[in-house]
């Protein structure tokens, strides 16, 4: 929650919601806080939903009913329609927090995750480090791992505890060995995220696997198959 103005006097109060999916629940809730909210403050209130899925920035962007006579709710609404897909370094450099939320309601298109590392680079190394943390709490269990699978294989400075553990290793065992295995990890992380078995045949193989195109190859499908078997098909 945040306040506008002076404290004691406050000229308008927002809450900030981050909501990944559709929630009856959830929904219901909202009225009750904004009203919660405007009572305690007694200034206008605005309940401001994050939704990285555009079918949950539907679901919240619709009016929702109550039982107090005329009191018809509605939530401002920040879903992936009113989020640009930052794919440009220089973009995201000079743009950093729009950067951020491009990779919570993009990251699932490699090319903003690598627009945004690229950025990285590019902006102020005091700055850098928390605008990937922002990035990297905010984004789902799978972006997490392609940001850390880009940072493993890249010259910047690493800053997430995934791309460490595997940057370390990496400088350890030879580059090329340790960004196999970063990578390699990251295929099974990103599996394991979305929920998909990995039979131990299938995961021994993943994890022998030294050519760095072939594993890209399978990081990249590791974001949309359904199954190991499209995973090397």
């Amino acid at each position: 929650m945040i306040t506008v103005g002076p404290p004691r006097e406050p000229l308008h109060g927002i809450i900030i919601e981050v909501q990944q999916k559709r929630s009856t629940s959830k929904r219901g809730q909202l009225p009750r806080y904004a009203a919660a909210l405007w009572l305690s403050l007694r200034c206008p209130v605005t309940v401001l939903c994050v939704c990285p899925d555009s079918d949950a920035a539907a679901w919240y962007t619709a009016p929702i009913s109550t039982d107090l006579p005329g009191y018809v709710f509605r939530a401002e609404v920040l879903g992936p329609g009113e989020i640009p897909a930052i794919t440009d370094p220089e973009d995201a450099a000079a743009r950093p927090e729009m950067a951020v939320l491009s990779v919570m309601a993009h990251g699932g298109r490699r090319p903003v995750i690598e627009g945004f590392v690229g950025g990285l680079g590019l902006m102020k190394p005091e700055h850098a480090p928390q605008y990937y943390e922002y990035a990297y709490n905010m984004a789902a269990p799978a972006v997490r791992c392609v940001l850390g699978e880009i940072m493993t294989s890249s010259t910047w400075p690493v800053y997430s505890p995934f791309a460490r553990e595997h940057f370390g290793r990496g400088k350890d065992e030879g580059l090329a060995e340790g960004r196999a295995k970063g990578e390699a990890e990251a295929v099974l992380r990103v599996l394991a995220a979305r929920g998909i078995e990995v039979p131990e045949e299938a995961r021994a193989r993943i994890s022998a696997c030294a050519d760095l195109r072939q594993l890209n190859a399978w990081l990249d499908r590791a974001v949309v198959a359904t199954s190991v078997a499209e995973l090397f098909d």
